[in-house]
């Protein structure tokens, strides 16, 4: 598929006003994607687990203009206060987008939006939050015209969701997306991500992700600002290359369930996101001391207790940390004993694998 086939040539009808509302849940990349390019196209290909309690919520009340204009009209709040700060990201969203859902300046939008987690800490709050907002979008869209397939439809959202925020794009579906143009995966786009097609085995459909919030602020450095600097990186054709090799090796890993594997290239993404940060020119460090210290106590605890818990972080000082079903009953209250004292305020959200975005 080309960006022409998200060009609509019609609507049958633009409906006076209507409401549309969904849940959009975050992700948490196995495989990192760490720089773009224009239009926001991936620099490497990624792989993500979907997860579950981890969402935004948004509604869009929508309401046809009284006098047509060239001009984006919307109303934002966020948990149901008025938040002039994040309208300029959305405007943003909106020009960008514009073309393939062109009845958006027809409307006067109020857009409702909440998360059930902490906003600009590293928990992936912006897939969720464009997410939403395109799956409402689509959904608008999608009263306005003929019957579409649903694959088509997740197609678009996937494609709208990405030109907000890249990693939005895997956030529509689960329990594994994956995004980038690769020959590992069949049917992969740089465009929008897709359901990984291929065997996965049983042990990775319930795998948990206890996310401790070692430090809930605003990051230093955005994730935005973060990508741009990979351009001109001194590692960067290695680290893109590693990728699509780590990728590669994933398919058979995940067919056959070989945990100790995953697990190698969990944490080396994990690391080598962060190293691609502090080899930057400017340099930066999202980590904080207590990230360490849950590093160093969690590889303590594998070798120990022989279990195949793990971590894996995202653009911040957040840790996520991965395990299997059957080994919760071990792991759990290793975290609760020995890694909560490191969170702050003690906070830690308990998640787990999940399966997208759901319709209000």
């Amino acid at each position: 598929m080309s960006e022409k086939d998200f060009i609509p040539s019609s609507y049958i009808t633009l409906k006076e006003e209507g409401i549309v509302g969904y849940t959009s849940p975050s992700n948490i990349a196995l495989v990192k994607y760490w720089g773009k390019r224009e239009n926001q196209i991936p620099a490497n290909p990624s792989i993500s687990f979907t997860l579950a309690a981890c969402m935004t919520k948004t509604s869009v009340e929508y309401k046809k203009k009284i006098r047509k204009d060239d001009e984006f009209s919307f109303d934002l709040f966020f948990d149901d206060q008025p938040k002039e700060e994040f309208k300029p990201k959305i405007k943003t969203f909106l020009k960008r987008i514009e073309k393939y859902l062109p009845f958006l300046k027809e409307y006067h939008l109020v857009i409702k939006t909440s998360n059930t987690f902490p906003h600009s800490s590293g928990i992936a709050s912006s897939a969720s939050g464009m997410s939403a907002l395109a799956l409402c979008f689509m959904e608008m869209e999608r009263t306005f015209s003929a019957p579409i397939t649903d694959d088509f439809f997740n197609n678009k959202v996937s494609f709208i969701s990405r030109l907000g925020s890249g990693s939005a794009c895997r956030s529509i579906e689960g329990p594994l997306v994956q995004w980038g143009e690769t020959s590992s995966v069949e049917g992969s786009s740089n465009l929008f991500g897709v359901k990984y097609p291929y065997k996965v085995h049983d042990i990775f459909n319930n795998f948990h992700d206890t996310i401790l919030l070692v430090d809930k602020g605003e990051k230093q450095v955005s994730s935005t600002v973060g990508h741009e600097l990979m351009h001109g990186h001194p590692f960067a054709s290695q680290r893109f290359e590693q990728a699509h090799e780590n990728l590669d090796k994933l398919r058979t890993i995940l067919a056959e369930g070989n945990l100790n594997d995953f697990i190698g290239i969990v944490e080396s993404e994990a690391l080598t996101l962060h190293a691609m940060m502090m080899t930057s020119h400017p340099y930066f460090i999202l980590m904080k001391p207590n990230t360490l210290s849950i590093i160093n106590e969690i590889w303590k605890f594998r070798q120990t207790s022989n279990t195949h818990v793990c971590f894996t972080l995202d653009a911040g000082a957040n840790v996520h940390v991965l395990y299997p079903e059957n080994e919760k009953d071990i792991v759990f209250p290793f975290i609760k004993e020995k890694l909560i004292s490191f969170c702050q305020n003690g906070q830690y959200i308990c998640d787990r694998i999940g399966l997208g975005a759901k319709k209000l």
